[in-house]
Parts: structure tokens; C-alpha cells; sequence
């Protein structure tokens, strides 16, 4: 069986983390959610991210004990079967595909925004659909090249979101006017559940770092440190963010703005250097999210292949010791999507969350089982609170899911039923005719 080799260490594993969390979420769609929520759009922030770290917890217990590279189709496929195991490895790529289309439009609208370029259709598109081909290629040099480029980058749109964080609390402290945070409740609770559901995005990408195993350094303990880190790190800044955008400027005018943190900061400073800085680190931002995703998507595709439940062809490593086959796919699709779609942002990221909520439920179900199936596997951590921990987890993903977008759901459904033929044609050469229930 084709293995890959550990090479990232536990800042290399932090890093590619942080990289698949910070970006279109809160360099963009904190505008979106901040129209829905008002300035209760911090609430929205908590919720989100308390539903994330419920399954953080969940992810990083498995991780302990299975370091196999697939993450959560590898954890579902070990307690619940192939089939299931199947649909979630299914979904997850799929997810890391959608998400990662919809990261590149974010890309190509502060690109446009950055050099002046038209913010047409158009422009946005051809800067969108070729940006991941190129980051494509880059992945195809190896790990260690992609994770290096990934850590700069986090590093400086890290650095960013500080300073927008230090001048806009600086400036609003300075004004001594809080009138921006009242009502704080405009669109009651159900507006702070709808925001919180679309945010959701802005914490996706911890399973990134569970889907690596295999290619990090003593992951037993190196990936469930690295998975709470990152969470950690991410979590303090995305507070920080939402309490000084929403501080700085009416709720209802940053929920039109399609480059949120450079409209509220504008107010803060007019200092063009800093106001540059920023945007740039958007661009940073969203490359790091779209590194990480050709990583994950592709060694999630690599994974299932692996197991036989994909076409062998897509196990295939390079000389580079990379799935180069799938990380063609990956970007390659990432880039059809955007055309397809027409770069809508809005559509792309509730299609994501779908599939990513629904990926959750099955992680906590996973752990669920697995601590009846596997209880003496050697665990470096294990999650607090349990079962309690894991079931708040599924409940939450639930409640979240029923704020989606009606069409996102459905489109979900039917790219899961192509999953079902594409996983029946793919095992009928194999064993025969398999009877999904009874895998």
C-alpha cells in the first residue's frame, strides 16, 4: 500500500490548520453575516465557533489514536463501515473542492479591489479560475515547498487581522462612541442563529490537520495539539475582529460591503499603508485557504482510493512523494466550479457548510462508536465531558443546518446520490453488487 512520509512537525501541522481556517470567512462574509445578525454577529462568532470546537475535541481524540491520512472517511469508515465512510470521504472532498472555489472568488474580488481592476463578472472569473490552477502546480512540488509557502502566508495575514484589531479598537476607545453596538439584537435570536450558520465557514478547515495525519511527525500527540491550537489562535482573533468591525460601523452599511475589514478600517485610520497592509492580507488569506484545501481535498480523494472504494489510479504518489493525480483533479475542479457557478460567493459558502455540518455529525457519531468498539486503543487525548461533549456537538450541527440555504441542501443531496452510483459502479468489478446498508 502507497504511504506517505511525515515531514511537517507540530507548528508545520498548526500552521496548515490556521492556513484552512482564517480566510474568505472573515475577510468577506463577516459583511454577510453581520447584515443577517446585526451587531449581534459576535454572539454568531461564539456559537459558531463553540459548535466547531465541540467536534475540534471529537477530531482530535481520534487523531490520537489513528494517524492514517483521510481523516474523518477513515474514522467513519473504521466505526460505522465502508459505506458510510464512503459518503462522508465523499462529501468532505467534494466540500474542500466548494469551499475552495468559493475562497478563489473571494481572491479574485480583492485582487480586483487591490491593483483597481474592473470588479466585473468577468475579471473575477478568469482571476478566480486560474489562481488555484497555479497553486495547483505548486502543491505538486511536495509538502515541505507547499506547507512553507502555507506558514508565510498565515504568519502575514495573522499580522493583518492584529493590526486591524489594535487600530480599530484604538480608534474606538479613542471616539468613546459604542452607539454602533445597539440595538445589539435587531433581527432577535433567529438573526443571530441565520449568522452564526453562514460564519460557520469562517471555522471550517480543523480537519485539515486529522486528514494529514500520515505526512506528520509523532501525530499522536502533534495533531490533537495542533488542531486546539489552531482553534484557539483563530477563535481569539475572529472575536476580536467582529467586536472592532461591528464597533467601528453601522451593522446594516458593513453587510453591503463586499471588502468589510477595509470599509470599517477606513473609518479607523487613513493611513494608506495600513489600509493597504490589510487588504493585501486577504489575498494572503485566501491563498493560504486555498493551499490548504488542494492539500486536504486531494488526500482525502487519496485516501478513499486507497481503500478501494475510489479507481486504484488515484493512489498513484510522484517522485515528489504527493497524490499527484489528485491534486490535479482538486485543482482542476476547483477551477471548473468557479466558472460553472458564475463565482457566486453567497451560494458556494452554504453548499460548503452543508456538506462540512453534515461531515461533523458523522466525526462525533465516530467517536461515539469507536470508544465502544476500540475502548483500549491508547489514547494522547481524550475529549472532556464525554458523551456529552459529542452529542452537544451533533445537536448543534443540526440546529445549524436548518438556517442553510434551501437550494444548498438540495444540490448536496443530489452530488450524495451521485456519490451512491459513482460508489456502486466502482464496487461492482470488485465483490459484486454491494447492499449499502450492509456495509
Amino acid at each position: 500500500m502507497a504511504e506517505l512520509h511525515r515531514s511537517l512537525g507540530f507548528w508545520g501541522a498548526t500552521g496548515i490548520g490556521i492556513g484552512a481556517i482564517i480566510g474568505t470567512g472573515i475577510f468577506g462574509l463577516i459583511g454577510v453575516a453581520s447584515g443577517i445578525a446585526g451587531p449581534a454577529v459576535i454572539i454568531s462568532f461564539i456559537i459558531a465557533g463553540f459548535v466547531a470546537l465541540l467536534t475540534g475535541l471529537s477530531t482530535a481524540e481520534l487523531a490520537s489514536f489513528i494517524q492514517e491520512t483521510g481523516g474523518s472517511y477513515i474514522y467513519t469508515t473504521k466505526a460505522l463501515g465502508k459505506f458510510p465512510g464512503f459518503l462522508v470521504g465523499w462529501m468532505k472532498s467534494f466540500d474542500y473542492i466548494v469551499g475552495a472555489s468559493a475562497v478563489s472568488v473571494g481572491f479574485a474580488a480583492y485582487f480586483s479591489y487591490f491593483f483597481n481592476l474592473s470588479t466585473s463578472t468577468s475579471t473575477l472569473i478568469i482571476v478566480g479560475s486560474l489562481w488555484p490552477i497555479f497553486l495547483m502546480f505548486l502543491n505538486l512540488k511536495g509538502i515541505k515547498e507547499a506547507s512553507w509557502a502555507n506558514n508565510l502566508l498565515v504568519g502575514l495575514k495573522i499580522l493583518a487581522l492584529v493590526v486591524f484589531i489594535s487600530v480599530g479598537a484604538f480608534a474606538i476607545f479613542h471616539s468613546g462612541d459604542y452607539t454602533n453596538y445597539q440595538p445589539l439584537f435587531p433581527k432577535g435570536f433567529s438573526g443571530v442563529m441565520a449568522g452564526a450558520a453562514v460564519i460557520f465557514f469562517a471555522f471550517i478547515g480543523l480537519n485539515t490537520i486529522a486528514i494529514m495525519a500520515e505526512e506528520i511527525k509523532d501525530p499522536e500527540k502533534n495533531v490533537p495539539k495542533a488542531i486546539l491550537t489552531a482553534f484557539a489562535i483563530c477563535t481569539l482573533i475572529y472575536i476580536g475582529v467582529a467586536v472592532v468591525a461591528v464597533g467601528l460601523v453601522n451593522w446594516e452599511l458593513l453587510g453591503t460591503s463586499n471588502a468589510p475589514l477595509e470599509f470599517a478600517l477606513k473609518t479607523a485610520t487613513k493611513n494608506v499603508l495600513i489600509i493597504k497592509f490589510v487588504a493585501i492580507s486577504a489575498l494572503f488569506a485566501t491563498t493560504s485557504v486555498i493551499m490548504s484545501s488542494i492539500m486536504g481535498g486531494s488526500r482525502a480523494l487519496f485516501a478513499m482510493a486507497r481503500q478501494g472504494v475510489l479507481p486504484n489510479s488515484l493512489s498513484k504518489i510522484s517522485k515528489q512523494n504527493v497524490p499527484a493525480l489528485t491534486v490535479l483533479l482538486c485543482g482542476i475542479l476547483i477551477s471548473l466550479i468557479v466558472i460553472i457557478t458564475n463565482g457566486n460567493l453567497e451560494w458556494l459558502a452554504s453548499l460548503f457548510n452543508f456538506g462540512t455540518l453534515l461531515t461533523f455529525v458523522f466525526i462525533n457519531l465516530s467517536l461515539l462508536k469507536l470508544r465502544r468498539t476500540m475502548p483500549d486503543s491508547k489514547r494522547s487525548f481524550k475529549v472532556p465531558f464525554y458523551p456529552a461533549t459529542p452529542v452537544a456537538a451533533i445537536i448543534g450541527c443540526i440546529m445549524l443546518a436548518f438556517y442553510l440555504n434551501a437550494n444548498a441542501v438540495i444540490t448536496a443531496v443530489f452530488f450524495i446520490l451521485i456519490g451512491v452510483l459513482v460508489y456502486y459502479l466502482n464496487r461492482r468489478g470488485k465483490d459484486g453488487p454491494p447492499h449499502p446498508l450492509q456495509e
